[in-house]
């Protein structure tokens, strides 16, 4: 159990950050706090990102994270590895998501959308989509980045959702339905209309600052970390971390 020289470093999580996914999750069970600390910090940016896809928001993705956080370890001992961790958390992350927008307004009905789709949508386009020489390329990639983010808000959600789970996570079509509990063919299709919206984004220059989009690092993820294990060690009357 925790005592108070485990959670000094519990925001470093030392020795659980090469552990595998079940390793990680047998620790969490025992109640240590530093293996759930591993796992938030492995899991954080994707789980930002499918929050950030549903509520199209970051403050509201973050507070789905952290609250998904606090229910994934609650029901750890429910855990049973029949999917990967990183599929079980996601599937709690767009549960709680879909719950928060369920309760906060009307659902847009799909075929709607579709049908909008159909008699023509906004392709979006992006200026300045030549490549950029150094020592300005890096400024270039952030620009491009806050513009492709702008964009994809734009995108419908159930589009949205699947280009940020295909396009920038690299999840393949199977599990993307999997997730989504929809046919593979209904996620190609959605797909196919969200590149067409951004197809005119997606050259040379975007296509390497596609995998810095939505980040969710350094001081944000410490500080969603923070957040959880002091709420964790409320709960639990563990010391609180320093």
């Amino acid at each position: 159990m925790a005592d108070s020289s485990v959670m000094a470093g519990v925001m470093a999580a030392s020795g659980f950050e090469a552990m595998a996914d079940a390793g990680l999750v047998e620790q969490v069970r025992r109640g240590e706090p530093q293996a759930f600390c591993a796992v938030m910090r492995r899991y954080n940016q994707p789980l930002f990102r499918v929050a950030r896809a549903i509520m199209a928001d970051d403050a509201e993705a973050e507070d789905v994270v952290q609250e998904s956080y606090a229910r994934a370890f609650a029901a750890i001992d429910g855990f049973r590895g029949e999917a990967g961790l990183g599929t079980w958390l996601t599937r709690i992350v767009i549960n709680e998501s879909r719950g928060r927008l369920r309760r906060r307004r009307p659902q847009v009905d799909l075929d709607q959308v579709e049908r909008s789709q159909e008699a023509g949508a906004l392709i979006l386009g992006f200026p300045g989509g030549k490549l950029v020489d150094d020592p300005e390329a890096e400024a270039a990639r952030a620009e491009v980045r806050r513009l492709l983010e702008r964009a994809v808000d734009e995108l419908p959600e159930p589009f949205r959702l699947v280009f940020i789970l295909r396009d920038i996570e690299g999840r393949s079509v199977e599990e993307v339905a999997g997730l989504l509990d929809i046919r593979a063919e209904t996620v190609r299709t959605r797909l196919h209309r969200a590149r067409r919206q951004l197809r005119a984004a997606l050259d040379a220059t975007l296509a390497d600052a596609l995998r810095g989009s939505f980040p969710f690092l350094g001081t944000r993820c410490d500080r969603l970390v923070d957040a959880v294990m002091r709420r964790l060690c409320a709960e639990r009357g563990w010391p609180q971390p320093d």
